[in-house]
């Protein structure tokens, strides 16, 4: 038995159609996982609060003065004045990353993360200033 004449050139137009449904279908189910991709507005992705982040800046900046004034009479106190004064600037790249609008959830989290360690990073190195030999650090100040 042998095909009919127009059974290939109807096979060619089942395949074109089949492919068209195909690329329509993906198209539609590209754009639906796009909408879902979008970063949520910068009011709604705020991860640290303001009384945690002035708390921290105000320790890390309390630090980088007390060290490098220590650095003056002490000199094992001097590499450390020198690290210390990145970490206020340390604080603000994490923050501008984890606030920007652009930034995935996942990197604004380990911004917020790395945020964190670097404050407590500040208040450890401030209780171990005297181990240095460095005046102890006067509460209040």
């Amino acid at each position: 038995m042998s095909a009919p004449a127009g059974a290939p050139r109807r096979a060619r137009g089942a395949a074109r159609r089949c492919w068209l449904w195909l690329a329509l279908f993906g198209a539609a189910l590209g754009g639906a996982c796009k909408k879902q991709d979008e970063p949520a507005p910068a009011a709604t992705r705020s991860l640290v609060g303001e009384a945690e982040l002035r708390r921290g800046h105000d320790a890390c900046t309390a630090y980088v003065t007390q060290v490098c004034a220590c650095a003056q009479a002490v000199p094992a106190a001097q590499e450390p004045c020198k690290l210390a004064k990145a970490l206020p600037e340390a604080l603000e790249v994490a923050l501008a990353v984890s606030a920007h609008p652009d930034t995935e959830r996942r990197d604004a989290v380990q911004s917020a993360a790395a945020l964190r360690k670097t404050i407590a990073r500040c208040i450890e190195q401030t209780a171990r200033l005297p181990a240095l030999g460095c005046a102890a650090p006067q509460p209040g100040r």
